[in-house]
C-alpha cells in the first residue's frame, strides 16, 4: 500500500491573524466572489446581461444566476464568460484570489498589468 504524502502546513503570520481571527465571520464562498467579480467587470464595460450572455453563449437567466452566486459555473462557463468580458482565466482567478484575501471589492486586473502576488493552488 502506499503512503499518502504529508501536505506541508502553511502558517499563517501575526498579521494575518489579526486580520480574519477563526470563528469570528464566515469565509465569503468562491462562487459568490466570482459572481461579484463579474458582474463588476460586466459594469464596467457597460453592457447588458444579454449582451455578455450572447457572446459568451450562456443564457442571461444563467449568467445572472452565475453574478448572484446561485450557481457553481463549471470551468468551461467561467472561461465563456471571462472571455466574452476579455479577461483570462488567470485575471479571473486572481481577482477573486485578492478579494477574498483583502476582504474588500478590489478592482478587476487587467491582463497587461500582471500580479506581483503569486498564489500556490492546491489540487
Amino acid at each position: 500500500m502506499t503512503a499518502i504524502p504529508e501536505i506541508p502546513r502553511i502558517d499563517r503570520t501575526p498579521e494575518d491573524q489579526k486580520r480574519a481571527p477563526r470563528g469570528t465571520e464566515p469565509e465569503r464562498l468562491w462562487r459568490t466572489v466570482v459572481g461579484e467579480l463579474l458582474r463588476d467587470a460586466r459594469a464596467d464595460r457597460g453592457e447588458t446581461l444579454a449582451e455578455t450572455a450572447q457572446r459568451a453563449g450562456v443564457s442571461p437567466q444563467y449568467l445572472s444566476e452565475m453574478e448572484r452566486g446561485r450557481k457553481e459555473p463549471s470551468s468551461e462557463m467561467l472561461a465563456a464568460v471571462s472571455g466574452a468580458l476579455e479577461l483570462t482565466l488567470l485575471d479571473l482567478t486572481l481577482g477573486v484570489a485578492e478579494r477574498i484575501a483583502a476582504g474588500t471589492a478590489a478592482p478587476v486586473r487587467a491582463a497587461a498589468q500582471p500580479s506581483r502576488v503569486f498564489y500556490a493552488l492546491a489540487a
